[in-house]
C-alpha cells in the first residue's frame, strides 16, 4: 500500500479538503472495470458518477480524441471549429431542439440556462423559478439557489432570491406557487442526489401544461439521467414531452469535461452576443469527444443494450428485495436505479468496495447503480451477487 499511501498523502497535503475520498487510488481502467495503483480490481457500476457511457479504454474513442489533440485542442469562440459544427448537429438532432451553447461542466449548463430563462421573463416582468424540493443541480451559485437541499444551500446564504420550492411529483404543490410572476420551473426529469426518484407521467406532463398555458418556461435538466441512461436519448423523451430548455453533461463527453443546454426555437434567440460566454466551452477537443460518442452510441446500439439491461437489473433487484430485508424500496428508470435501504448506504457500499464493486450514494440510504451503457447481463450477476453477499 505504499504507493497508495504516497498519493493519499500528496493529495491531502495540497488539495482543499472538499471531497471525502475513498482510500483508494485509481490507476487505469478497460470496459466495466477500473483498477487501483496496486491492482485490485474493480466492476464499476458508478461510471465515474454516470459520465463513462461508453465503457473504458474504447479506442474508437481514444484514437479519434487523439487524432484531435494532435490537429487543434483550442482556440477561442471567436473562430469556427469543425468539431463544433458537428457535435453541435448531432445534440440538437438528438434533443428534437434548435440550438445548443455548450459548456465545461453540468453546473455550467444550469448557470447558462438561468441566465436565459431570467433574461426572457425580464422582457415580461417575470422574475421568479420555480425549483423542487430534495433536486440537485450543481454547485455553483445559481445551481446551488435552485437545489432543493439545506444541506447544499445554508453555507453559501444570501443566494439568488426569487426562487421557490414546490414537491417533486405533487402537481398541486407546483400549481400552488404559480403567479403571473413565474417565468420558469426547473426540475430533473428523474431526481439523481434525491434518491433516484423519476417523474410520474402524470407529474411532467402536469407541468408541460401548466408552462404552455402560463407562458412559463419549462428547464429539464438531464445532466445525469440524460445521454441514453433511460433508454431514450433523453429521458423525457420517454414521456413523449419536450422542454424548453435541456441541460447536459456527464455523458455527453464521456471523460471529457463538456457539458451544454440547449434550448427550443421559442427561446433560442434570447441570448445574443455579448449576453454570455465561455473560455473553455466548445473548443475543437471536447466537441471532437461528444461529436464521437454520438457516432458510437448508434455503431455500439448503446440504446438497445440499455432497453434490455435495464429490465434485466430491474429484476435482479427487484428479487433481492424480496430476499433481503435491508432494502425497503427500489426505484429509477432505465439504467439508473436505486435501493433504499433501512441501514446507511455509505456502510454497505465501503463493504461494496472490499469487494471489488464500485457503486454510489444517493442521500444517506440509497445506492444507485448508474453503470456503464455497455453494461452485459453478465456483469449484472457479478454485481448483485457481490451485492447480496455484502448486504
Amino acid at each position: 500500500m505504499e504507493k497508495t499511501n504516497n498519493i493519499i498523502n500528496k493529495v491531502e497535503t495540497n488539495v482543499i479538503h472538499a471531497y471525502n475520498r475513498y482510500q483508494i487510488a485509481l490507476d487505469h481502467a478497460d470496459g466495466m472495470y477500473i483498477y487501483d495503483v496496486e491492482g485490485k480490481k474493480y466492476l464499476d457500476f458508478g461510471s465515474g458518477i454516470g459520465v463513462y457511457a461508453i465503457g473504458y479504454n474504447n479506442k474508437e474513442y481514444n484514437d479519434h480524441l487523439k487524432n484531435q489533440i494532435d490537429k487543434l485542442i483550442h482556440t477561442s469562440n471567436y473562430f469556427y471549429s469543425e468539431p463544433c459544427a458537428q457535435a453541435s448537429e448531432k445534440i440538437v438532432k438528438a434533443t428534437g431542439l434548435a440550438k445548443v451553447f455548450f459548456t465545461n461542466s453540468g453546473a455550467e449548463a444550469v448557470e447558462g440556462a438561468l441566465k436565459l430563462v431570467k433574461k426572457y421573463g425580464a422582457s415580461k416582468g417575470k422574475t421568479e423559478i420555480i425549483a423542487m424540493e430534495h433536486s440537485f443541480h450543481g454547485r455553483t451559485i445559481g445551481a446551488v439557489s435552485v437545489t432543493g437541499n439545506n444541506h447544499y444551500r445554508e453555507p453559501f446564504a444570501p443566494l439568488m432570491p426569487n426562487v421557490k420550492f414546490a414537491e417533486y411529483n405533487d402537481l398541486d404543490s407546483v400549481k400552488a406557487l404559480v403567479s403571473e410572476k413565474t417565468c420558469a420551473i426547473i426540475m430533473e426529469t428523474v431526481q439523481g442526489e434525491g434518491g433516484i426518484r423519476p417523474a410520474s407521467k402524470e407529474f411532467i406532463e402536469g407541468v408541460r401544461e401548466i408552462c404552455d398555458a402560463n407562458d412559463i418556461l419549462l428547464v429539464l435538466d438531464e445532466i445525469q439521467c440524460g445521454m441514453g441512461r433511460s433508454g431514450e436519448m433523453f429521458a423525457y423523451q420517454t414521456f413523449g414531452i419536450k422542454p424548453d430548455v435541456v441541460t447536459v453533461a456527464k455523458a455527453l463527453g464521456c471523460g471529457v469535461p463538456v457539458g451544454a443546454f440547449v434550448a427550443s426555437e421559442k427561446v433560442a434567440d434570447v441570448i445574443v452576443a455579448g449576453d454570455h460566454g465561455t473560455t473553455y466551452g466548445g473548443n475543437p477537443m471536447v466537441c471532437a469527444a461528444a461529436s464521437k460518442v454520438f457516432d458510437l452510441f448508434e455503431s455500439m446500439n448503446i440504446l438497445e443494450n440499455v432497453k434490455e439491461t435495464s429490465k434485466y437489473l430491474w429484476d435482479k433487484l427487484e428479487a433481492l428485495k424480496q430476499s433481503n430485508g435491508h432494502i425497503v424500496d427500489h426505484r429509477g428508470l432505465g439504467l439508473m436505479q436505486g435501493i433504499e435501504l433501512d441501514i446507511p448506504a455509505k456502510d454497505v457500499i465501503l463493504k461494496l468496495l472490499d469487494a471489488g464493486l464500485i457503486t454510489y450514494a444517493a442521500g444517506t440510504n440509497v445506492i444507485r447503480f448508474i453503470p456503464p451503457l455497455i453494461v452485459s447481463k453478465e456483469n449484472i450477476d457479478e454485481m448483485v451477487e457481490i451485492l447480496s453477499a455484502c448486504l
